[in-house]
């Protein structure tokens, strides 16, 4: 591999590598940087997050621009605010030592007329959001008809959260003749698109394969009920003491939910997604850049600019809608050298995902099995007694040796050591005693419809309802409207087919009796729906007017008025594994005394 000095970059970057203590440039960097240097051309990078794509445009373009111009000459576009004021300050010091270099960072949530002042002062690159660039082009705050270099970084990410238009109309801003470079992890239709329409023979470059997952980080998934999966998330961290992790959510509401259970449950915890003000995100992402938070539960948008390299773990508490988008994920970890691993937990009917994720990333998953609770205990106690063992004296405490000794001078060493340790074991002993086996065998699952697993005819059970299109839904919809009702997650309703005035839907055996309760005389918008088992599994046409029947309005039978827009929570689920769930003693916000088993702080 040759060195940054072989990579022809000029000594004010090089001093500022050398404070930085790079070493050795990194592959995309590598093969990035020469091209960069060497000629004006486009270029698509095709590489995984945590790589180095940053300093592979930063330091080509901090070496063509000239920084005693006052005029915008570099414009980087990026997903996320944190994403951001990372790159923005990478590039504040990679170029430490060029004299008279202004980088200013322009995002939402904060004032648009500090960040215009910053760039009329004469910024020569600016990082921005797609969101705010676009509304500052609007209000004529910025003028970026002189820039020579623009790059779309994660590119993918920024197109899955819906700025295809603001690209468009911010790069049709910018002159013809600059030069784009575009890094992304993965390279969708979507991308290949943007790339044709704002490109010229771009050269593009590869680190591994395209979408292919770090050889960093290993794959692992665990086969458990759909309704066992928060259950399965607190085994997996328990088995692992020093676990420093991000966990996924398909959404912002699980996301907060997950996360507040955790919290409840003595685990050291916090959310970030979308609806916290950037106040709450900034005292998040502070709290677990300092290890004070082991367990981060993210949403794919939110978690875009984690800059964390010692994450051990990535857990996919849901897999997310986009295969190409676990890339993204599992590249949260194995950063810097380290490795890592990322963890699935499926229930049967998602078991054909794996299979999609493992052509997509070149990678294969290994199938492990959640842990029991022995194996728990006996890991929480070998962690317990390596921290002691590891732990350095404090000889403050000297003096109240001779008052201890006291204490104990009628119990032998192996009395004392069972005593001491049988503090901490016995909370997880008597919490995982009588624990379940979470595990679930995939021998029943089956592909069908198209290479859609729905799990195996004696799995789950399909329902007619009595809604179909006539009534706004199509599959999608309908899907979270039985979610929202049933408190169910997104995973647990699946196979949803609608017709003109009728639909069907699939849920693992067990929800069963739970959907046909729920929906006995329920109205939706002053009309009654009707679930039943269908006749037919297979989910063939049904006589068309049995659809549209409507139940006599008089009928008198403990009616469930429905309400659009309600919560839809009918009970307090249990999220314990017993019949009891271990409380906390304290009120606060996830530190303190509990009853339940808990990891120490660090």
């Amino acid at each position: 591999m040759s060195t940054f000095q072989d990579l022809g970059l000029n000594e004010d970057l090089l001093q500022a590598i050398s404070d930085l203590g790079f070493t050795k440039p990194s592959e995309v960097q590598e093969k990035a940087i020469p091209i960069l240097l060497e000629s004006e051309t486009d270029l698509v990078a095709l590489a995984q997050t945590g790589t180095g794509k940053t300093a592979a445009f930063g330091f080509p373009m901090l070496e063509k621009i000239d920084v005693n111009s006052r005029t915008t000459q570099g414009l980087i576009l990026s997903p996320t605010r944190e994403l951001c004021l990372q790159i923005t300050n990478e590039m504040k010091l990679y170029g430490k030592y060029c004299k008279g270099l202004n980088v200013v960072a322009v995002y939402g949530g904060s004032s648009i007329t500090d960040q215009a002042r910053d760039i009329k002062r004469g910024a020569q690159i600016i990082v921005a959001t797609p969101g705010r660039m676009k509304d500052m082009i609007s209000r004529r705050l910025v003028d970026i008809s002189k820039i020579q270099y623009s790059v779309l970084d994660e590119a993918d990410e920024m197109l899955n959260m819906g700025f295809k238009e603001d690209i468009t109309d911010i790069l049709s801003h910018t002159p013809d003749d600059k030069n784009t470079w575009l890094f992304s992890a993965t390279m969708p239709r979507e991308v290949a698109r943007i790339a044709k329409k704002f490109m010229h023979d771009p050269q593009e470059i590869t680190v591994g394969n395209k979408n292919e997952s770090s050889s960093n980080v290993s794959h692992e998934y665990y086969l458990v009920n759909a309704r066992d999966r928060y259950q399965a998330l607190k085994r997996l961290s328990d088995a692992n003491p020093d676990i420093f992790s991000v966990v996924f959510c398909r959404t912002k509401r699980d996301t907060q939910k997950v996360a507040e259970q955790l919290i409840e449950d003595g685990y050291s915890a916090g959310a970030l997604h979308g609806d916290l003000s950037q106040n709450q995100r900034d005292l998040v992402m502070n709290s677990f850049r300092k290890k004070q938070i082991q367990m981060l539960v993210a949403t794919d948008v939110a978690a875009r600019g984690i800059d964390v390299d010692d994450i051990t773990h990535v857990i996919n508490y849901q897999l997310p809608d986009e295969t190409e988008t676990y890339t993204h994920r599992s590249g949260r970890t194995g950063r810097a050298g380290k490795t890592g691993v990322s963890m699935v937990i499926v229930s049967k009917s998602e078991v054909r995902k794996i299979k999609s994720i493992e052509r997509i990333i070149n990678k294969a998953f290994e199938k492990k099995d959640i842990p029991d609770g022995a194996d728990i205990c006996e890991v929480q106690l070998m962690s317990l007694a390596n921290k002691i063992h590891n732990t350095e004296i404090n000889h403050e405490i000297d003096k109240h040796l001779s008052s201890i000794n006291t204490l104990f001078e009628d119990t032998d060493k192996d009395e004392l050591i069972k005593k001491f340790f049988s503090v901490e074991f016995t909370r997880f002993y008597n919490y995982y005693q009588k624990a379940k086996n979470l595990n679930i065998s995939d021998t029943g699952s089956r592909e069908r419809d198209g290479g859609r697993n729905y799990g195996g005819k004696n799995d789950s059970t399909r329902y007619f309802i009595n809604v179909g299109g006539k009534d706004g839904f199509d599959w999608m919809k309908l899907k979270d409207f039985l979610k929202e009702q049933l408190d169910l997650g997104r995973d647990d309703v699946f196979k949803v087919e609608t017709k003109d005035s009728f639909s069907f839907f699939n849920t693992e055996n067990e929800l069963k009796e739970k959907v046909l309760s729920y929906f006995t005389d329920f109205k939706y918008e002053g009309r009654f729906v009707n679930v039943e088992v269908s006749e037919n599994r297979g989910g063939g046409r049904r006589n068309d007017k049995r659809g549209g029947g409507r139940r006599d309005n008089n009928h008198s039978g403990g009616r469930r008025e429905h309400r659009k827009g309600a919560s839809g929570n009918r009970s307090d689920r249990r999220r314990s594994e017993g019949d009891s769930k271990p409380r906390r003693s304290d009120s606060g916000s996830g530190s303190g005394n509990i009853s339940r088993p808990r990891r120490s702080r660090r």
